[in-house]
């Protein structure tokens, strides 16, 4: 009878009233704070970002309350400038919610480099296929004495001689020395006394 007399007591109600004032309270103030950090229910529009620099970036995001998540680089497009964005990730246009990462593809300044493959000896057809391949193009073609018709003998670059696995840049323009198959085998002591004089310098 005592426990129910105090539960019923001004004193013990007036206690509960104040524990439940007190307990909305709280759950208001940490329903709010909750609120204003995850910007609930607040959606902002992506900004077109494609072929603008970084620099720029940052600030069309910041204007949104949006914040640039990772950057990743890609191989050198000549369509984009270079540095400048070519992908983003959500796309423009999309609604999101405010403080979401906006991820980022950027061009890279130049293009990779690329290892040149061995060619020696190999014939004008498996040599020009091989290197349009891996990306490069084919310059001028140019014939010197030597047994096998349309045998490589050298590649060449801008005027220099390169060798396998030096590297060029994608897209470089390399031109070839190939056999005009004239030599015959009976030429080739004389050849090498004459010390192999090249008619292509």
């Amino acid at each position: 009878m005592g426990l129910l007399k105090f539960i019923f007591s001004k004193t013990f109600l007036i206690q509960l009233g104040l524990a439940i004032i007190v307990s909305i309270v709280i759950l208001c103030g940490f329903y709010k704070w909750m609120e204003s950090t995850t910007n609930h229910d607040e959606f902002t529009e992506v900004p077109n970002l494609k072929g603008k620099k970084l620099e720029i970036t940052k600030g069309l995001l910041d204007e949104r309350e949006l914040t640039l998540g990772n950057i990743e680089y890609k191989d050198y497009n000549p369509k984009f400038p270079k540095e400048a964005i070519v992908e983003q990730s959500p796309a423009a246009g999309a609604n999101v919610k405010v403080g979401r990462k906006i991820y980022v593809t950027v061009n890279k300044s130049e293009y990779r480099l690329v290892r040149i493959p061995g060619l020696k000896d190999k014939t004008k057809r498996q040599a020009t296929s091989t290197l349009k391949a891996i990306g490069f193009k084919i310059g001028k073609i140019t014939y010197k004495p030597h047994f096998a018709k349309d045998a490589v003998i050298d590649l060449k670059h801008k005027g220099t001689k390169i060798n396998k696995d030096d590297k060029l840049p994608y897209t470089s323009v390399i031109d070839l020395v190939l056999g005009d198959g004239k030599l015959n085998y009976s030429d080739k002591p004389k050849a090498e006394s004459d010390n192999n004089v090249d008619v292509v310098k």
